[in-house]
Order: C-alpha cells, then sequence, then structure tokens
C-alpha cells in the first residue's frame, strides 16, 4: 500500500488522501459498498464500476461457508471470481461473532461457529481467518476481533478488547509467515466498546504495532449506542491513530454519520444501508431519504433527483414508475440501488473536492441546511462537528435542534 495524504481541512480534522493498491488508486475520504456474497444485491460488476465505484467489501465469514475456498482458490481469487478488476476490503468475520451469536462460542483458540445453513461446526481462529483473505486475495484484509455488541457492559467488554489484541498479533505472525503482506494489507481494529479507558488502552496497544499493520479501523459500533456516545467513541480513536495510515469506521452509512465522521479524521466507511434501503424502495436524497411507496408519488413524473448523473435520473426514470413497482419488481430495486450508490459516491466526492478548495466547514453548513431544511438538526451532529470547529447554527437561530438521533424518515403518507 502506498498512503498519501493530499490536503487537510484548516478547521476540522478531515482530510483527502490517496490510497494504492494492488488493483488501482482509490481517493479517500470514501464509502464502500458492501457485496457480502461477492456481488453488490441486484448490479453486475461491470454496472457497480459504472457508477465510478473502485473500492467494494466482501464478507469473510459467508464466503467461507458459500462458495468455500477451495472454488475460490480454483477461480484465482474473489476478483477474478465475482469479475471485479478494483480494490477490495475483506472483513474478517468477527461482526459475525454479534450478528449471529445464537450460533457461536467464543474461546481464546477462536470463535466456534455452527453453520446457519446446515449447523455444521467450524472453528474460526485467527489464523484461518487471515488464511481465508488470503485465499479470497482481498487488497486489504482485517484482523480477526473478539466483537460484543456496542450496548454490553461489564467485564465481558475488557476481556474482548484484550483478546481482540492477542488475536492481532496472531493475525500478524500468520499474515507476514504467508509472504503476501506485500500485496494484501492488513487492519487492525480498535475495540473498547462505549468506554473510553478502555479504548485508549487499546488505541495504545495497536499504535505500538504500527510498523506491523497498513491501516486501522474502529469496530464495535452502529450497534444502537446513543449517537452522542458514538461520535466522541470515533473522535477519540480519529485523534490518536497515526497521521499516516488510513482510518475506517466500520458499518457506517447514513449520510449524517458519514459527513461527521469525515469531519472527525475518519477515511473510510462501509454499510449495507444504501442497498438495503432501496430494495425497501426508499432512494436517498440531497434532501433527506425519499419513500417511494408512499402514494404521493403514485403520479410524479419528476426523477428521483434532478441533476443527479446515475442512470436512473439521468434516463428520466419517474418517481411514479418507481412508486408503481417498488417492492414488487427487482429492477425497481436495481434502480434505486444504482442511484443511491451514486448519492453516496456523490456526498464523499463533493467533500474530497471542499476538502482541497479549503471550503469543507461550508461544505458541511450547506449539506445539514438542505437535508434537515426545517425538520431541525440532531443534537448529536451540532455537538460533534462543534468539537471541530464547525457551528451549523452559526447564523441560523431559527434552526431547531433535536435530541436522540435525528434521523430523517418518511413513515406514512402523512409525512
Amino acid at each position: 500500500m502506498q498512503f498519501e495524504v493530499l490536503a487537510k481541512c484548516h478547521t476540522t480534522r478531515a482530510r483527502v488522501s490517496k490510497m494504492r493498491l494492488a488493483h488501482g488508486v482509490t481517493m479517500l475520504p470514501t464509502f464502500m459498498p458492501v457485496a457480502t456474497q461477492a456481488a453488490i444485491k441486484g448490479l453486475t460488476p461491470q454496472q457497480v464500476e459504472a457508477l465510478g465505484v473502485n473500492l467494494i467489501l466482501n464478507n469473510t465469514y459467508h464466503l467461507n461457508l458459500r462458495p468455500g475456498i477451495q472454488v475460490l482458490k480454483e477461480a484465482g481469487g474473489a476478483h477474478k471470481f465475482q469479475g471485479w478488476n478494483h480494490n477490495l476490503l475483506t472483513d474478517s468475520g468477527g461482526f459475525q461473532l454479534v450478528s449471529l451469536s445464537k450460533f457461536t462460542k467464543i474461546t481464546e483458540e477462536g470463535a466456534l461457529f455452527a453453520s446457519p445453513f446446515d449447523g455444521k461446526p467450524t472453528m474460526l481462529t485467527p489464523e484461518e481467518s487471515i488464511s481465508i483473505q488470503h485465499a479470497i486475495g482481498a487488497d486489504i484484509i482485517m484482523q480477526l476481533d473478539d466483537v460484543v455488541s456496542s450496548l454490553t457492559v461489564g467485564p465481558r467488554v475488557e476481556e474482548a478488547m484484550w483478546r481482540t489484541i492477542r488475536w492481532l498479533d496472531r493475525c500478524i505472525e500468520s499474515h507476514q509467515k504467508s509472504g503476501r503482506d506485500d500485496v494484501q494489507n492488513l487492519f487492525a481494529i480498535v475495540q473498547g466498546g462505549l468506554n473510553p479507558d478502555l479504548r485508549d488502552k487499546c488505541l495504545d496497544e495497536m499504535i505500538a504495532r504500527r510498523d506491523r499493520v497498513a491501516g486501522y479501523a474502529i469496530g464495535g459500533l452502529s450497534g444502537g449506542e446513543e449517537k452522542d456516545i458514538f461520535w466522541r467513541v470515533i473522535k477519540q480513536c480519529a485523534d490518536k491513530l497515526p497521521e499516516d495510515r488510513p482510518r475506517y469506521s466500520m458499518g457506517i452509512g447514513f449520510a449524517e454519520d458519514l459527513l461527521v465522521c469525515v469531519a472527525l479524521g475518519v477515511d473510510m466507511a462501509d454499510c449495507v444501508f444504501p442497498t438495503r434501503t432501496a430494495r425497501f424502495g426508499v432512494a436517498l436524497t440531497p434532501k433527506g431519504p425519499l419513500n417511494l411507496r408512499l402514494s404521493k408519488h403514485a403520479a410524479d413524473m419528476m426523477p428521483i433527483e434532478e441533476g443527479c448523473p446515475c442512470p436512473t435520473c439521468a434516463s428520466g426514470t419517474s418517481r411514479a414508475i418507481l412508486h408503481h413497482n417498488a417492492t414488487l419488481e427487482t429492477a425497481t430495486a436495481h434502480a434505486i440501488t444504482q442511484h443511491n450508490l451514486v448519492f453516496q459516491a456523490r456526498i464523499m466526492g463533493g467533500a474530497r473536492d471542499a476538502i482541497i478548495n479549503g471550503t469543507f466547514p461550508d461544505y458541511l453548513k450547506n449539506f445539514f441546511a438542505n437535508y434537515f431544511g426545517d425538520a431541525g438538526y440532531p443534537e448529536w451532529c451540532v455537538n460533534a462537528l462543534r468539537s471541530v470547529g464547525v457551528d451549523l447554527l452559526e447564523g441560523r437561530p431559527e434552526v431547531k435542534v433535536i435530541s436522540g438521533d435525528g434521523a430523517k424518515w418518511e413513515y406514512s403518507d402523512a409525512a
């Protein structure tokens, strides 16, 4: 990996970087769509490429179960298997320790899984996770971490944090012995729950290993914790992590979350949100999510977003036809998925341009004004951005501030 910081915001911690990997250059900050089973649901690799995406995420746990490592080896790795010629990141399977916890038993050796497909037991150790990711051939691979729900408290959080550090050492050793550390780049994952002291201890341990990892991820969040706590953990980690390594916040996908994280110093994020929400008929726009299932769109001949370059909007596909087939026809899910991925890419591309041009604080203010409008700004966003010198309320005393996560959704035809 070649990682170079090209520009920094003069106010916030945001930055623009160039990350060169074996399959090309990815400009940061960026959002990574999730191709869990080696496919972005509903889209071909050629369609994804045409949207301007050049870094996606595959899931180690699922690809190990199906199609299995032997098939991936015979295919020549996941790039060739799925027809993807650009950069690829694999998670380690650690998140499944939480999401599939009823199938899992954690020991010091590793995680014992019962397959959700056939019940067959499988032991995932740090070494096995690295071996699987070697077979997949991803450009960025993640350490196996002991993940607990972000709402967990008590001794289990500290236990998981220290085990994650021990497992990192085992991942590093396995990766270096393989001789693949010059083409596949290992990232460490900072754990510690919502406890600042544990996060600090984990950060110190991870940073002490900086010469043996290519980058860092912030894990263990986006599990239902309060957003006012979420951003403080992100800031604590981003402030302390090395300047010369990429910083990846795992599981972040809402537009406001992405921009706050970028302002706090995060370079990369991933989430199933834009693709999953598309399958429920929700399009993402600069004025907030658009629930195309609502009857108010039944006769609306406007595209999802005027001026959007995505294939759906550029072709003039109307809200009316999308409403007509939302959640019924796969073609509609595909059309909204393409739009949503372009929306995410435009948010991050706009952030990069603004950072380079020295206008990122204004970019943030304009985005929030358009996105939330009269609905009011989430208090946690206001607090988070104030911590890095941006006051969303400056010159706008009339704007309401809303407690809680402040997510903006249309739930019914009355909305």
